[in-house]
């Protein structure tokens, strides 16, 4: 028989599968809302399931992405908002999608902590069901970590990978089909979305303000709270017009390296993207930081999307027609510039960003 004295259990040494399991039950509704076709929403197995033919594809290609949240989950830990960082991982990876032409089908979440707390742990998935839910895909499973000594107590990160699917022929972005002349729109951001908060939290901490004080660019919200706001979902309208014949040729997601690295990711190497910055006006967010941190434009350019979350590449015949289906959908859309002949750099700015 074993000395009682020296018999350890997994929870002694850190690790409480009673409190996973009680984080399953917790999550169980939550990823059944996220059902549709191809997917029963259902989770507890070794693996999910899809099936591609009865969510309606006939020749299909699977397009995959993965992705973080950054060091935004350190503004969710430090103020004990939860509930919607959930929402930026999805978006992170369903938007890498969408701008391929795919349908976001699936998601699946891995979610590491030092210590597991069932009911922030639901809230975090619960977020994560409400970004699949937008975005139109099935959450699939996941995967819930509790490494103590890894992860300091208190913390923890979140990683997402996404799967979806186009025809056979509907990729984009149709770099053979690019051409001078050819229209920039911009999407609307609902903030700085989940890149460069590292910077962010920098600027927080020289401004000498809490999380918990008056936000300084937006009145009736703390400062934490208006940087925890989440990254805007694109799918549902941006598939709506490819599929409506808005003429979409490329699309572009503006995450970490802003305008000037992710415009070029979809352009051939003989044009470059002329934005002319009179027409960004700014939100006030980025005019704070940009005043707060003493950025220079350059940099606010390569690090942010300074209001801009997606750009859309059409022909100039069909920009009114994809503007007023894209506005129809909900989404605020912007005249941003051309393309133009390349000669040097892949983007080309024109003009003084406004702030608004």
């Amino acid at each position: 028989m074993a000395d009682k004295r020296n018999s350890l259990t997994y929870r002694d040494a850190g690790v409480d599968i009673d409190a996973g399991n009680d984080m399953v039950r917790r999550i169980k509704p939550f990823v059944r809302s996220t059902a549709r076709s191809g997917a029963d929403g259902e989770i507890g197995g070794f693996g999910g399931l899809f099936d591609l033919k009865a969510a309606g594809f006939a020749d299909p290609i699977l397009v995959a992405a993965n992705d973080g949240v950054g060091t935004k989950v350190k503004i969710a830990i430090e103020t004990g908002r939860h509930e919607t960082i959930g929402i930026d991982l999805v978006a992170m990876c369903v938007n890498d999608l969408v701008v391929q032409g795919a349908e976001p089908l699936l998601f699946l979440d891995y979610y590491a902590t030092g210590r597991l707390d069932p009911a922030e742990g639901a809230a975090i998935v619960k977020g994560i069901a409400e970004g699949c839910r937008i975005a139109g895909c099935a959450l699939l499973g996941g995967e819930t970590a509790e490494m103590p000594g890894l992860y300091a107590k208190g913390d923890y990160d979140l990683a997402g990978f996404a799967v979806g699917a186009a025809e056979r022929g509907g990729l984009l972005p149709q770099t053979e089909l690019l051409a001078a002349g050819d229209v920039i729109l911009g999407l609307a951001s609902s903030g700085i979305h989940s890149n460069g908060y590292s910077l962010v939290r920098r600027i927080v901490e020289t401004s000498g303000l809490a999380y918990d004080a008056p936000a300084p660019f937006e009145a009736g919200r703390s400062l934490g709270e208006s940087l925890l706001e989440p990254t805007r979902i694109y799918v549902k309208p941006l598939l709506q017009a490819i599929r409506g014949g808005a003429g979409i040729k490329a699309l572009a997601h503006i995450t970490g390296g802003g305008f000037t690295e992710n415009i070029p990711r979809v352009l051939p190497d003989h044009l470059a993207a002329e934005i002319d910055l009179a027409a960004l006006a700014m939100p006030p967010v980025f005019s704070w930081l940009q005043r707060t941190g003493g950025i220079a434009t350059p940099e606010m350019l390569r690090t942010f999307n300074c209001g801009v979350g997606m750009i859309v590449v059409v022909t100039e015949a069909d920009a009114a027609t994809a503007a007023a289906m894209l506005q129809g959908a909900g989404e605020s859309v912007v005249s941003l510039g051309r393309l133009v002949p390349r000669d040097g750099e892949g983007v080309v700015f024109t003009g003084e960003p406004s702030a608004r």
